[in-house]
C-alpha cells in the first residue's frame, strides 16, 4: 500500500474505531470500548474500504493493557493469599481442565486445528489468545471470533445468573487514577523492553510486560491506583480496530460456521467454572456467586466491575482473575508445545 493510501487508511480505521468505542461505551455495553471499535471497523471493512492499524499502535494498546490489569495487584492483596490458597488452587485445576476438555471438543467433534482450538480454548485472556493468534500461531480470525463470542456471552449471562442467587448489591467506588508522571516511565521502558521480549520469542511480550511493570510498581509503593479510563479506553479501542482488521480477512460464511462452535465452547468453559465453584464453595464456605464471579472466564474488567457493583470482595475476585492471567500466560505456550 502506498504511504498515502496507508496514512488514509489508518486515518479512516482510528475514526472509526474512536466512534465505535464512544458509542458502545455511552450505551453502557461492558468492555464498550474493545467490541464497539471492532464492529465499526469490521462495518467499514464490510464496506471494502481498507482498514489499517500500524503495528506500533498495536504494541502500545497490549503494554497499556497490561499496565491496566497489573494496576491490581498491590501489597494489600498479599495478606490474604493464605486463606485463598484452596481457592486459587482450584482455580488452576478448574483451568487445566476447561482448556483440555475445550481443546478436545474443538479438534475432535468440529475439526479445528490444535494451536487454534488451544487459544480459542483459553478462558479469560482474550487479548493474550489473539496477541499469539497475531504473532502467527493458529487461525486469528478464528481465535478471535471464539474468544468474543466467550466475552459477550458471558458478560451476558453473569448478571441475569447473579440475580437468580440474590446476590446483594452495593454501590461501586472508583479507585483513584494512577499520576501520569507514574505512568510515563512505565511507558518509556515497556514498550521497547516488550518488543525486545517479542523478538526473542516471548508470547504477547508487551501484554507480559506491561503486567509485570505495573504490578512491581505497585507491590514496591511506587504507584497506586488504576490506569486512567482514557487510557483503557484508548487501549480497548485500538485493540478493537486490530482485532477488526484481522476479521476483515475472514469470509461471513466462516462467523456463521462457527457460532455453534463458539456457543459449545462458552457452555463447556461455563460449566466446568460452575462445577469448580461449587466443589470451592463446599470447601471453604465462601459465597458461591463471589466464587463463580472469581472464577468465570469473562474479561478480567468486566468480572471485576461486576462482582464490585454486586457486592462481593473486590480483593477476592481481582486476584483470583489477575492469577488467572499469570497461569494462562504460563500455559497456553505449554498446551501449544504438547501435540495432540
Amino acid at each position: 500500500m502506498q504511504d498515502k493510501a496507508y496514512l488514509k487508511a489508518t486515518a479512516l480505521t482510528a475514526v472509526a474505531a474512536l466512534g465505535g468505542a464512544a458509542l458502545a461505551a455511552s450505551l453502557g455495553i461492558p468492555a464498550g470500548a474493545l467490541v464497539g471499535a471492532m464492529l465499526a471497523v469490521a462495518v467499514l471493512a464490510g464496506l471494502k474500504q481498507p482498514v489499517v492499524m500500524p503495528v506500533g499502535a498495536r504494541d502500545l494498546a497490549f503494554l497499556v493493557i497490561g499496565l491496566s490489569l497489573g494496576s491490581g495487584i498491590n501489597a494489600s492483596v498479599i495478606p490474604q493469599l493464605p486463606g485463598w490458597s484452596i481457592s486459587l488452587l482450584l482455580l488452576v485445576l478448574s483451568l487445566v481442565a476447561t482448556m483440555a476438555a475445550s481443546t478436545w471438543l474443538l479438534t475432535r467433534v468440529f475439526g479445528i486445528d490444535r494451536e487454534t482450538a488451544v487459544l480459542a480454548s483459553s478462558p479469560g485472556t482474550m487479548s493474550n489468545a489473539v496477541a499469539i493468534a497475531i504473532e502467527g500461531k493458529g487461525d486469528a480470525g478464528a481465535v478471535t471470533i471464539l474468544q468474543l463470542m466467550r466475552l459477550i456471552v458471558l458478560v451476558a449471562l453473569v448478571p441475569p445468573l447473579a440475580a437468580v442467587l440474590n446476590i446483594p448489591t452495593a454501590q461501586a467506588v472508583t479507585p483513584e487514577p494512577m499520576p501520569l508522571w507514574g505512568i510515563a516511565p512505565l511507558l518509556v521502558i515497556g514498550l521497547p523492553l516488550g518488543r525486545w521480549a517479542g523478538r526473542h520469542g516471548v508470547s504477547a511480550a508487551c501484554l507480559l510486560t506491561g503486567i509485570v511493570l505495573s504490578a512491581t510498581a505497585h507491590l514496591t509503593g511506587l504507584l497506586h491506583g488504576v490506569a486512567p479510563g482514557w487510557m483503557i479506553f484508548s487501549g480497548f479501542t485500538v485493540t478493537g480496530a486490530v482485532l477488526a482488521t484481522r476479521l476483515s480477512k475472514v469470509e461471513p460464511r466462516a462467523v456463521l460456521r462457527l457460532l455453534w462452535t463458539g456457543l459449545a465452547v462458552v457452555a463447556m468453559a461455563l460449566g466446568m467454572a460452575l462445577v469448580f465453584a461449587v466443589i470451592t464453595q463446599a470447601l471453604t464456605g465462601l459465597p458461591i456467586g463471589q466464587v463463580l464471579i472469581a472464577f468465570a472466564p469473562g474479561g478480567v474488567e468486566a468480572m471485576a466491575a461486576i462482582a464490585l457493583a454486586l457486592g462481593y470482595d473486590p480483593a477476592y475476585v481481582a486476584a483470583h482473575h489477575f492469577a488467572r492471567i499469570v497461569i494462562l500466560l504460563a500455559l497456553v505456550p505449554l498446551f501449544l508445545r504438547r501435540r495432540g
